[in-house]
């Protein structure tokens, strides 16, 4: 089955290069990687062209003019120009941990929308990442030995537990499975489906501007109403978060009132999204 793995990415090419040497890792080989620029970036521009020659997995760039955050108009272009079956989303902070893409196949059904978690970075490991001094690899190989220094670092980033692994569908996870009561919301930057399942709900909702809701909040409200499945990756399909300052005034991440009347109308399929209804 091949995969398209859907990057949305704004400007930093440094981390899109440490995203593409993960992919470079990964067990599982049948993939492209569709960049999902909210922008026009020449240095993006240039740091793809140069990766196409590098990598032997397919690169396709999916470009847009830079009005505000626009993440889901992003993230529809690049779903319009991926060739998969099957869809895995992360954000171009995000760093794969090397069976990454297995793993959520290992999860997939036709009825199931695997949601992982991410581990939060501080700045000083985000900040050796970025200059070389050590791989996502190496991070990873020995997250259990500087599990503690890696939770120092991260201070009030939090969650640097999501780092540590379990096998898919193994004894430990089905223990998990069964004992979990918790439920874990979708996040956008690491989820995956197949193709079908977001061409039924028409993509992301345009309608929403800049609302980070767009991307996990209104996506699992949508997929539930249509009768799909949330299904927890945790601790299974696991990303590396690099640190970054916030800006939350750039991207909303208030109460959606658009949104609201969706539900109230129980508007499951947008009708701004891959096609305008």
């Amino acid at each position: 089955m091949k995969v398209s793995v859907i990057v949305a990415v704004y400007k930093d090419a440094e981390a899109l290069e440490l995203i593409l040497h993960s992919l470079s890792n990964q067990t599982y080989l049948n993939f492209e990687v569709i960049v999902a620029e909210d922008g026009k970036s020449e240095i993006m521009k240039k740091c793809i062209k140069e990766a196409q020659k590098k990598h032997i997995f397919s690169i396709i760039h999916a470009t847009q003019e830079d009005k505000g955050v626009r993440k889901s108009v992003s993230q529809n272009n690049a779903i319009k120009a991926s060739s998969g079956e099957y869809l895995i989303f992360i954000d171009g902070d995000c760093i794969l941990y090397h069976n990454f893409i297995e793993n959520h196949l290992a999860l997939s059904g036709t009825n199931n929308i695997v949601t992982g978690r991410r581990v939060n970075l501080g700045p000083m490991y985000s900040k050796n990442l970025r200059d070389k001094k050590i791989t996502s690899q190496w991070l990873e190989k020995n997250f259990l030995i500087k599990y503690f220094s890696i939770q120092k670092d991260a201070k009030s980033e939090r969650h640097s537990e999501e780092g540590f692994s379990i096998k898919a569908n193994g004894m430990i996870h089905k223990i998990m499975r069964k004992l979990r009561k918790k439920k874990f919301p979708l996040l956008g930057c690491n989820m995956s489906c197949y193709r079908n399942a977001m061409l039924e709900l028409n993509g992301f909702d345009e309608g929403l501007g800049n609302s980070a809701m767009a991307g996990d909040t209104d996506l699992e409200w949508r997929f539930v109403g249509l009768g799909y499945k949330m299904l927890s990756a945790r601790y299974i399909a696991n990303i590396f978060h690099l640190y970054h300052a916030r800006k939350e005034s750039e991207y909303n991440r208030g109460t959606c009132s658009q949104m609201q009347e969706n539900q109230k109308q129980n508007q499951y399929i947008c009708k701004q999204g891959l096609k305008s209804i």
